[in-house]
């Protein structure tokens, strides 16, 4: 997959005044009324993300998107396909290849009244701005004494299991929740990008919206726009009696799927799509915690240092005597990520899962 495409500079509305001019008189007549439920329909999460976008655009001219290749392309995943043609390229445009420059431009623009929601097009790429996300985007709130704020959304689509190479399927997201200042969000299903997304761009502190590539093409059946659970709040997603499976992002279905694979051996496993990874619910997980006693984490990131490390100390730290046994991390290995060959013996998987449950002794 070619992705470093390069920016056409027709983009640039210095260099195309005439595509800027018809552009802007097609913004210009884009509704800001609340639209109204469609009906029913097959929708994958590229297009929930891109409905969220076309609604948050259409909503509030505050509202911009850019970034590499989103622009003419509409993005490497497509998902914002139709929205420069539709807003016009003063709202939506291709950057440069430089990710720290494209978060310098936002938090200039976020400090002088606007909305970016830019995307960093891979979840390694997001490595040049690393220094801007944490020194700056993170901190300015607090530096201001709360004066100032930077109403970002940051979108990272992230994780593997399509295929990538290298510095194209990496699970990033510990190096964020680790960041206080930062909102860290994760869908694992349409209807959530969707909701989750105009949640995150409304908000006006700075959001990581990690979008798990593997998801993408995923359908489901629903009627946009929808509304679903707010941010900061865990799902139950499928009761259960004797374990709880964390999951988020890509491995909801791994969750899921691992539940339904234990039924057929006798085991009630419950399952929570965390959804937002920070602020952490402690709440909602707590409480299926205490009722299960027992709680493993699916992540595809490695797992020394990894997210399940922070969540499996939150759980032990609020839960101790309610505990059977100790939390279980089903993650990643500690490697780089491997090359398309070899990807299906990293990734966490049913059988890792079930293997991991029966690693504990039942009779306690």
């Amino acid at each position: 997959m070619s992705v470093e495409t390069g920016t056409d500079p027709t983009t640039d509305p210095a260099t195309d005044s005439t595509s800027v001019n018809a552009e802007t008189a097609t913004a210009a007549s884009a509704s800001t009324e609340p639209a109204t439920p469609a009906a029913p329909s097959s929708v994958t999460m590229t297009k929930a993300l891109n409905q969220a976008l076309r609604d948050s655009l259409a909503a509030d001219d505050t509202v911009l998107v850019f970034g590499e290749d989103v622009g003419r392309l509409g993005g490497v995943f497509r998902v914002t396909e139709g929205l420069r043609a539709e807003f016009g390229s003063n709202r939506v445009w291709d950057s440069p290849l430089a990710e720290s420059g494209i978060i310098g431009t936002a938090i200039g623009m976020a400090m002088n009244g606007m909305r970016p929601v830019v995307e960093m097009q891979f979840d390694a790429y997001a490595y040049p701005a690393f220094e801007q996300i944490v020194s700056h985007v993170a901190k300015m709130r607090n530096r201001t004494k709360g004066r100032v704020s930077l109403p970002i959304t940051i979108r990272i689509p992230y994780a593997g299991d399509i295929g990538g190479v290298e510095h194209h399927s990496d699970s990033s997201e510990a190096y964020w929740t680790s960041t206080p200042g930062l909102t860290v969000v994760t869908p694992s299903n349409p209807a959530d990008a969707y909701s989750l997304l105009r949640e995150s761009i409304a908000s006006d502190d700075p959001v990581v919206f990690m979008e798990p590539k593997s998801r993408y093409w995923m359908k489901e059946t629903l009627s946009l726009p929808v509304t679903t659970a707010p941010m900061n709040r865990a799902q139950v997603i499928r009761e259960g009696t004797d374990v709880t499976l964390l999951a988020y992002g890509p491995t909801v279905r791994t969750a899921l799927d691992s539940a339904e694979a234990g039924a057929e051996h006798g085991l009630s496993i419950e399952v929570i799509d965390l959804r937002t990874l920070s602020p952490f619910d402690d709440e909602t997980v707590s409480a299926s915690v205490r009722k299960t006693s027992r709680a493993a984490i699916i992540h595809e990131a490695a797992q020394f240092g990894g997210y399940g490390a922070e969540v499996a100390a939150r759980l032990t730290e609020r839960n101790f005597t309610h505990l059977s046994a100790p939390i279980l991390r089903v993650a990643g290995f500690d490697v780089p990520y491997p090359s398309p060959k070899l990807e299906e013996f990293y990734l966490p998987t049913v059988e890792r899962v079930l293997d991991a449950l029966e690693s504990w002794d039942w009779e306690l």
